[in-house]
């Protein structure tokens, strides 16, 4: 009797969780894993924004993009940016991080300060710097006429666009994983510092032998995440040179909009976006074992 008891309650324990997961179960069939599985079926076809009209296409569309000059040469773009903004990105992160968690007067104010560009839209922040960068008018060529260096023309240079747009999502995005570190340090105990002090351990090797090792996962955390953010990176393109000049900053989700919203070719778009998805999927893949660890603390 007890055992029946036992089975019934499990039941209706079971019933009840499924329950409370259905709401969300459904959200994501709906808005994630149906418009995955529609847009998998138009990467094999012809699909045609404005008509609509559609014709088997197969994997043409994938081997095509396997000879396609641009779409590899935004691939690269994007690859350029996100080797240059991860570790840049990381590195000032966690300075900020070890620097805000010092306890001093008008510690406040310096985390709001870092942190304020995360709440300011993206699309605000990209306008603002392309006015910042204007040749003519710019704030920064009043700054270099005034001590007398010569101006730059982030914007319309192909040498140096994409190192504006660099720029712009560091500054961005380095208050946010300044927050995600600054929570790693405050879950390492003092403890370890003040056994790392007792053996002789300097603040290089405090940082080296206890700080690093302790905050695998928080890194492993912001280098995954930035990666993803980084490899689909539109609105400052989009907003501060359109891919341009000379499509020097076309990156490659660029490269899917211009396909699907201009070139109206919606299958050979859906295409090069799962070829997207599989390389970020790899790379998080590989970062996540690199990163894998056992400490505990």
């Amino acid at each position: 009797m007890k055992g029946f008891k036992s089975g019934v309650y499990d039941k209706q324990e079971t019933r009840a969780a499924f329950l409370f997961i259905m709401p969300a179960l459904l959200l994501l069939v709906v808005f994630i894993f149906y418009p995955m599985t529609r847009a998998l079926l138009i990467s094999l076809e012809n699909y045609n924004l404005i008509s609509g009209s559609s014709s088997p296409a197969g994997l043409d569309n994938y081997k095509q993009l396997m000879s396609d000059g641009v779409f590899w040469a935004s691939l690269g773009h994007s690859f350029y940016f996100a080797a240059v903004v991860i570790p840049l990105q990381t590195m000032i992160a966690l300075g900020l991080a070890l620097l805000v968690r010092r306890t001093f007067r008008g510690v406040g104010i310096f985390r709001t300060v870092y942190f304020l560009p995360v709440v300011v839209s993206f699309a605000i922040a990209s306008t603002i710097f392309k006015l910042i960068y204007n040749k003519d008018y710019g704030m920064l060529n009043v700054i270099l006429k005034g001590l007398g260096l010569p101006v730059a023309d982030f914007l319309s240079n192909p040498d140096i666009a994409m190192i504006g747009i660099i720029i712009l999502c560091i500054w961005k995005a380095m208050g946010f994983f300044m927050i995600v570190f600054l929570a790693g340090l405050n879950n390492i105990p003092d403890s370890l510092y003040e056994a790392a002090h007792v053996d002789g351990a300097g603040p290089v090797q405090q940082f080296i032998r206890v700080t690093l090792p302790l905050l695998k996962r928080t890194t492993a955390f912001v280098v995954i995440i930035t990666t993803m953010d980084a490899l689909k990176i539109f609105v400052p393109v989009y907003i501060t040179t359109s891919g341009g000049p000379a499509q020097s900053t076309s990156t490659i989700v660029h490269y899917i909009y211009e396909t699907a919203f201009k070139q109206m070719n919606m299958g050979y778009a859906s295409a090069a976006a799962f070829i997207l998805f599989g390389i970020v999927l790899l790379i998080s893949v590989v970062q996540l074992r690199i990163f894998r660890t056992d400490v505990e603390y």
